[in-house]
């Protein structure tokens, strides 16, 4: 018996496959093992449960294999049936709550600029050289990562960039995988759904920082998560700091340019040596001027010299939906931006990153997913509402929940928020939000906030900032399980369009 592939979806056997029945969230995957060995399974893979079962699914002469905890196992098997491919390919993976779309396609742009034939897994697609397929999950199961590891090797590719979620290390899906570095963005509140509290949250995430998993570090210490984190990490970690209170012993610091530098520009030097390396944050917001420091760093980590990082990162990264400008603004109308954020601390950062190029008002408008985190829910509306002028509440993916109670939670922190910023003074010299409306469905949400920003424009009014948080690169909403077409970008050009066909801005 020859094992030539692995999977754990029973739809998607082939011939030769070994069939991963695992138990699942809702049903053990025994149930189908019958369909599996009928499409061309030729082993199984199960637990004690589902040995007990395997006899009224499937004969007696399929070899199973039993593991008290199969999915434990699975990410070696698939790594030694596809032939261990992430050994023939430099690893980079990037963990983090917020930053590691951007971070990753920042290193993977550079590696191509530097001449690298390269793959890229993350939230938004799958990148196999030049191929691209719109990912599922942000981390693929085991089984189809080994195997997407697999293509790649055989397509020649030099390198695999991908973001590795705490879903995935969790539940093992990176397992025969070890990264040559490992990047650390950040930590905050996120994904308390899965993950029963902020330590076990920040312990899935350290998981990635051990022998097992990576081989080197690179760690963003301008948190405390991260600080924590460059402590304990049990494999040779580089440290930067962004912020002051990233410490004095820090390795790298990134600093601001002088005056007469191009946008986005900044310095980031190594106190112990010396080295300086220049560099060009493409997006704006200190948050993307981390993000592009520790790309640089992991390039560095991977044996690319100061002078081809620097380089290798002038080239402009193309980031799917985080501050992507959909519109650039004028006397026309607003300047228009769709961005990922959908945390409070990501909120936040995006809204400040804005603030200081909007002339005339920050519109915001975000929603909150359903069947997540309750609990960031009117902590994401208290950010918005310290930072933007007008907050535009609307749905996100409200999934099996009620939308109107989501938009009330974020409804709630963003009026405590005013409250608080009218007695206490808001952020940046801001007062905090002077309007917060219940936009309703997102189409009609995001066609309110432009028509809000459109309505006195004109050559003597300062142009607004609309921005539309959370969604970024997606192409759907899910509502009451069904996902219906649906892309931010879309729906604000097609809102610019009515209202300057309606001759509002003339």
């Amino acid at each position: 018996m020859v094992v030539t592939g692995v999977t754990l979806d029973s739809r998607a056997v082939l011939p030769g496959d070994l069939y991963a029945a695992l138990p699942g969230f809702n049903v053990h995957g025994v149930r189908f093992a019958g369909d599996a060995v009928a499409a061309g399974a030729v082993t199984v893979l199960t637990d004690e449960a589902g040995l007990a079962e395997l006899s009224t699914t499937v004969a007696s002469d399929v070899p199973v294999v039993v593991a008290d905890d199969p999915r434990a196992v699975l990410g070696a098997i698939a790594a030694e049936v596809y032939g261990h491919p992430s050994e023939e390919l430099t690893m980079v993976g990037i963990t983090g709550t917020n930053g590691k779309t951007t971070t990753a396609y920042l290193v993977e742009s550079a590696l191509r600029a530097h001449g690298q034939r390269t793959g890229l897994i993350g939230t938004v697609e799958t990148r196999i050289g030049d191929e691209r397929i719109e990912s599922v999950r942000t981390t693929p199961e085991a089984t189809d990562l080994h195997a997407l590891l697999g293509l790649m090797r055989e397509r020649h590719l030099d390198a695999c960039v991908m973001e590795v979620s705490s879903h995935a290390l969790e539940l093992r899906r990176v397992d025969g995988v070890v990264y040559d570095v490992a990047l650390f963005t950040n930590l905050s509140q996120d994904h308390l759904d899965f993950h029963p509290t902020m330590e076990d949250y920040f312990a899935a995430k350290a998981s990635l920082f051990t022998p097992e998993r990576s081989r080197a570090a690179v760690v963003c210490v301008d948190d405390a998560w991260g600080r924590r984190l460059a402590g304990q990490a049990t494999v040779p970690t580089t440290t930067l700091a962004t912020k002051s209170e990233g410490g004095s012993e820090t390795d790298w610091v990134a600093e601001q340019a002088g005056e007469g530098d191009a946008p986005g520009a900044f310095s980031l030097r190594e106190p112990a040596t010396g080295r300086v390396l220049r560099l060009v944050s493409h997006l704006p917001g200190d948050f993307n001027v981390a993000n592009t420091a520790l790309a640089a760093l992991g390039l560095l980590q991977i044996g690319l010299s100061p002078a081809e990082v620097e380089a290798a990162m002038s080239v402009a990264p193309d980031v799917p939906g985080r501050m992507e400008v959909v519109a650039p603004g004028g006397p026309e109308g607003p300047r228009c931006v769709v961005d990922f954020a959908h945390t409070p601390d990501a909120v936040d950062a995006a809204l400040a990153a804005l603030r200081g190029s909007t002339p005339g008002r920050l519109i915001a408008v975000l929603g909150a997913g359903g069947d997540r985190d309750r609990g960031k829910r009117p902590a994401m509306g208290a950010a918005a509402a310290r930072r933007a002028d007008v907050v535009v509440v609307t749905d996100d993916n409200p999934r099996s929940e009620d939308p109107g109670e989501i938009r009330a939670a974020v409804i709630a922190g963003a009026r405590e928020a005013v409250r608080d910023t009218g007695q206490d003074g808001g952020l940046d010299g801001a007062a905090g939000a002077t309007e917060i409306i219940d936009g309703g469905a997102r189409s009609s949400a995001i066609a309110e906030a432009i028509a809000l920003a459109v309505v006195d424009a004109g050559e003597d009014r300062p142009v607004d900032t609309v921005v539309v948080l959370g969604k970024g690169h997606e192409k759907g909403q899910e509502i009451h399980g069904v996902k219906h077409p649906f892309d931010d970008r879309d729906a604000v050009r097609a809102a610019l369009a009515a209202v300057t066909s309606s001759g509002v801005t003339s």
